[in-house]
């Protein structure tokens, strides 16, 4: 999301995003997840020239997304079959591939049949421009709606989830992620960090200027800020005792979650990268793991 088109300090332009992506692939990772809406397109493109110099495209799992408006005329939004495979072919365009590993609905779309945009997807698998197909931040009887739908007809269904899932953010625990281990749906969770105030000091949160410029994480967490400073507190009561960064021990958290493959890093520097990767090394003890949920307080649902 922070990827090629530097509009303001925290999006990066294409010299620093292809650094990064530098030192991912020296760390060994092999997914690499956008959105055509990503600096309106820009992300792709800077990832599209880096994959295509740099890596061999059997050996990666390249996703994006389709939703959100690409152009103001009302086909140039939303999950009907005539936005859908108008953006599958800009997407690819913008990459430099044939075919995307993953192609994810990056919201639910209200105003189309679920049915329309499913056998969209399904047809762009048959067609060969995606492999697999999966969604991202909905509720569970939309998920649960989308996959039966897709079985019932026999169309290529969900095989992941990407939900906005950390220590201040726990909503689906309640039924997103019991569906997806039951149904064997890949949990990719993104903001990992909450919008970066699991990775600094509480009283910090806003030190950044993406956090001081962000009215979406000031809905989603300042309501709330009182519980989550105990949360926070533990968290940083734990990686002091192991002697490590906060985010390193935040996102080990996550991985200790059931169902959860793995979670969606948006570095804005090499370092930050480094302390993701490094999180995998992170083994949470029992009491440990008590410490860090037993402040949590259950907020409304939301999908931002």
């Amino acid at each position: 999301m922070s990827f090629g088109l530097e509009r303001n300090g925290w999006i990066l332009d294409r010299e620093r995003s292809i650094a990064i992506l530098e030192r991912a692939v020296e760390l060994g990772i092999t997914l690499f997840d956008t959105a055509n809406t990503y600096g309106d397109g820009a992300s792709e493109t800077v990832l599209g020239q880096f994959l295509r110099d740099r890596v061999r495209r059997d050996e990666i799992v390249l996703a994006s997304k389709v939703f959100y408006p690409m152009r103001p005329d009302a086909n140039g939004r939303g999950l009907s079959r005539k936005a859908i495979f108008t953006d599958i072919d800009a997407s690819l365009r913008r990459l430099q591939t044939d075919y995307l590993d993953l192609y994810q609905i990056h919201r639910w779309d209200p105003n189309t049949p679920i049915e329309e945009t499913l056998e969209a997807l399904n047809d762009l698998v048959r067609l060969g421009k995606v492999r697999y197909i999966g969604a991202s931040t909905m509720c569970a009887w939309q998920l649960a709606k989308a996959v039966f739908t897709s079985g019932a007809h026999g169309w290529s269904t969900f095989v992941s989830m990407q939900p906005r899932y950390n220590l201040l953010s726990r909503e689906v625990e309640r039924e997103v992620l019991p569906f997806c281990v039951d149904r064997g749906i890949g949990v990719l969770p993104y903001s990992p960090l909450a919008r970066g105030r699991l990775a600094r000091p509480w009283a910090e949160r806003k030190a950044t200027e993406r956090s001081r410029s962000d009215p979406l994480g000031e809905q989603l967490y300042d309501p709330t800020q009182e519980a989550d400073a105990v949360v926070a507190d533990r968290l940083a009561g734990v990686a002091d005792e192991r002697g490590r960064p906060r985010a390193q021990i935040a996102i080990a958290w996550l991985l200790h979650q059931p169902g959860i493959t793995a979670p969606l890093i948006g570095a804005t520097n090499k370092e930050q990268l480094d302390d993701a990767v490094s999180a995998l090394e992170v083994s949470l003890s029992n009491a440990e793991l008590r410490a860090l949920e037993e402040g949590y307080v259950p907020r409304p649902w939301s999908l931002g």
